[in-house]
């Protein structure tokens, strides 16, 4: 694990070491562009932890594009304050959940923020929130490698590691490598890369497609030394479950899609020894 350190210098605020002091492992989820699915995976990613019996949490912050309510059916509800802190929401499986979707008065409202005031909330999230005793938090960043993502990396104590999301086609990939790239130079470990739509499985045929290309995020994961988490196929189950707020790993547990899931999050407790 890594303290979230630059050049020697640590600067995790203390005020967010305290309050994640008893978070047992944390996990970001980070895509190099947008529209390659990083959100379905870390909302599935968080619901198979909770599957298994861990007290999970997922983190939303990207801000700009907050969807996790959605994807939990928990669009329109809003965070309880307790002496000056933030109860998180309960969600499916007793996922505790925190988005800035939460705090807006409309579900489509818009934000726009510079970057100081999103490093400020992003701070007031990991120092604020009640989140307790949990054993695995997924945080969900905004997509691709601008500063904001620099400042959430060195705002969250003790990482256990970044999951790099990617479709397997080739200018996803790209933008991949670019988000491998910074986070190496963060000095922040990465658990490896999961590539999502890997296939698609006709429902009506049988017959598989690769919509997207194939080998290619297996060759990245390749050249940078790090591991290929695994493949998720695209079901469109996941797309109108997600439209409706139901998880899709909850869902249908016996389909490919939650056993690719599983197989992903297997991959994972094993290497941070859950």
């Amino acid at each position: 694990m890594t303290n979230t350190v630059t050049d020697g210098k640590d600067l995790v605020p203390p005020e967010v070491r305290a309050n994640m002091k008893d978070v047992k492992h944390k996990i970001v989820v980070l895509s190099g562009k947008g529209g390659v699915g990083k959100t379905t995976v870390a909302t599935n990613l968080a619901m198979s932890f909770a599957k298994k019996g861990l007290k999970s949490g997922i983190l939303d912050v990207d801000i700009y594009g907050p969807n996790v309510p959605k994807l939990l059916g928990l669009e329109g509800l809003h965070p309880e304050a307790e002496n000056e802190r933030i109860r998180p929401i309960r969600g499916p499986l007793n996922l505790k959940v925190m988005s800035m979707g939460f705090l807006l008065r409309q579900t489509d409202d818009a934000i726009a923020w510079r970057g100081p005031l999103v490093g400020k909330a992003i701070r007031q999230f990991l120092s604020d929130v009640m989140w307790g005793e949990m054993d695995v938090l997924v945080v969900d960043l905004p997509p691709g490698t601008g500063d904001e993502i620099l400042s959430i990396l060195q705002s969250i104590p003790d990482i256990d590691g970044v999951i790099i999301v990617s479709t397997p086609q080739e200018v996803a990939v790209l933008d991949a490598r670019r988000a491998i790239r910074l986070v190496e130079r963060m000095g922040v470990p990465i658990l490896g890369i999961v590539e999502n739509m890997s296939e698609f499985v006709c429902p009506k045929c049988g017959e598989t497609y690769k919509l997207f290309g194939e080998g290619v995020t297996k060759k990245a994961a390749d050249d940078f030394g790090i591991r290929h988490l695994g493949s998720l196929p695209l079901d469109p189950r996941i797309i109108s479950l997600s439209d409706k707020g139901t998880p899709f790993v909850e869902e249908n547990p016996d389909s490919k899609a939650a056993k690719a899931f599983g197989a992903v999050v297997s991959q994972i407790s094993e290497i941070i020894g859950l």
